[in-house]
């Protein structure tokens, strides 16, 4: 079960050098878009550490980093001897997780600016269908 040995993988991963997000967790970011587009399956095998260092110039320490966050979220795993693997579930951790980042991030702020000028949570659903179908 490993992963996509022709390194296709490479072409997807993409990061920002000059940008205000640590690498450490563009790492991460891009090992999770990996598993939600379907990269990385369940049970497969993620590109090492050395790996992604090597083709993208990036301190092997730092991609470490951003992978541990992975392992603490339950993300992947280290299986000894073999490399870090994508867990079971990984896909809907990673989906919750970001649903509750919406929340928090986008919803909470999109109502307190909605309370401040004046509209209803009528008006905002009208708005809202209105960007929907405008998309």
């Amino acid at each position: 079960m490993g992963w996509d040995t022709s390194g296709s993988w490479r072409k997807d991963m993409q990061f920002d050098f000059d940008g205000t997000t640590p690498l450490y967790l563009q790492v991460a970011e891009q090992i999770e878009e990996g598993i939600l587009a379907g990269s990385f399956g369940s049970e497969t095998q993620i590109p090492s550490t050395t790996e992604i260092a090597r083709e993208f110039h990036i301190n092997p320490a730092t991609v470490l980093k951003g992978m541990n966050l992975l392992v603490t979220d339950k993300v992947i795993e280290k299986r000894r001897g073999l490399g870090m693997f994508v867990l079971d579930g990984a896909r809907e951790r990673i989906i919750y997780k970001r649903r509750t980042d919406f929340y928090e991030d986008h919803v909470q702020l999109l109502i307190a600016e909605a309370t401040r000028i004046g509209l209803t949570q009528t008006d905002l659903e009208a708005l809202i269908t209105r960007g929907y179908e405008q998309a």
